[in-house]
């Protein structure tokens, strides 16, 4: 683990949040819900001002805070953008999120960027090259981040050990932790037919600091993660054996597509609230 500390940062709870979307930015403000936190997409606010910075200036002074990144492609094999990471670091500095996190994937190749979070082949290499690149993150943002999994739809046949072994090596080695997404764990699942529980019980639970919630879609005999979609009975099934392993998680609700009124996200969230409450309950001593 890294030694990096903030006592400025305000701590995100073990409680269930929202993704922050720019439909939902006026009435968020308005209504102020009883929700724990808010996560929002480093990308959208790299601009020097605007409605996007306003707002979540103003929700900041309300809500714990996290920053989830989209762009960086820790996995791509170009190096990784200064200017980029320039700009993360600024807005973690004016914000102290809780916790920051990114991707285990890649995005980038030879100048071209793709709008998809590309799986990696799990070998040695590729973990040498990750763990290095996350370090040059940590570093530069003098704090420590989180790496999540990704949802995928192919697998590497160069690949030497399986996702979930990937990742936990990438957590103890390069000190970050994780954010454990449970609906790319069961979209992963059934697309390459592996158990999910098998990945949810390789995990160190003092690893995980996160996890996130979402919808996917069915094409053909391929889910897709869209986050366009309540979530579904076996996604929360296996949320429940995750909380079970893990103990209670700042849990976000995301939605990016077809994005519903913000009524209908809260009630995913009061779900998840529900779970974590009963979890917690669960592992309280008794009197």
């Amino acid at each position: 683990m890294t030694g990096f500390a903030d006592s400025a940062i305000t701590p995100i709870p073990a409680q269930s949040g929202i993704g922050l979307r720019s439909v939902h930015y006026r009435e968020l403000l308005d209504t102020l819900p009883r929700i724990g936190w808010l996560e929002a997409h480093s990308e959208n606010y790299f601009g020097a001002g605007g409605q996007p910075l306003f707002y979540l200036e103003a929700l900041r002074h309300h809500y714990p805070l996290s920053l989830h990144g989209v762009g960086l492609g820790i996995g791509s094999p170009q190096p990784l953008s200064q200017l980029h990471l320039d700009k993360l670091k600024s807005l973690c500095e004016r914000f102290e999120p809780g916790l920051v996190s990114e991707h285990l994937c890649w995005n980038a190749y030879a100048g071209q960027y793709h709008n998809d979070l590309l799986p990696l082949p799990y070998t040695e290499e590729a973990l040498t090259h990750v763990c290095e690149r996350i370090a040059q993150v940590q570093d530069t943002l003098r704090r420590q981040i989180l790496i999540e999994n990704v949802s995928s739809y192919l697998e590497f046949s160069a690949s030497t050990m399986p996702e979930w072994e990937f990742l936990q090596e990438v957590s103890q080695r390069a000190g970050c932790g994780i954010l454990l997404d449970i609906n790319n764990i069961y979209v992963s699942a059934c697309n390459h037919d592996f158990a999910a529980r098998d990945y949810l019980h390789a995990i160190s639970p003092h690893c995980v600091q996160e996890i996130h919630l979402a919808g996917f879609e069915q094409r053909n005999d391929v889910l897709v993660d869209t986050h366009s979609r309540p979530i579904c009975d076996a996604v929360w099934t296996l949320y429940r054996d995750a909380l079970a392993r893990f103990g209670p998680r700042p849990t976000l609700i995301e939605w990016d597509n077809d994005i519903p009124e913000l009524t209908i996200l809260l009630g995913e969230a009061q779900t998840a609230q529900k779970l974590l409450q009963q979890d917690h309950e669960q592992l309280a001593p008794a009197n």
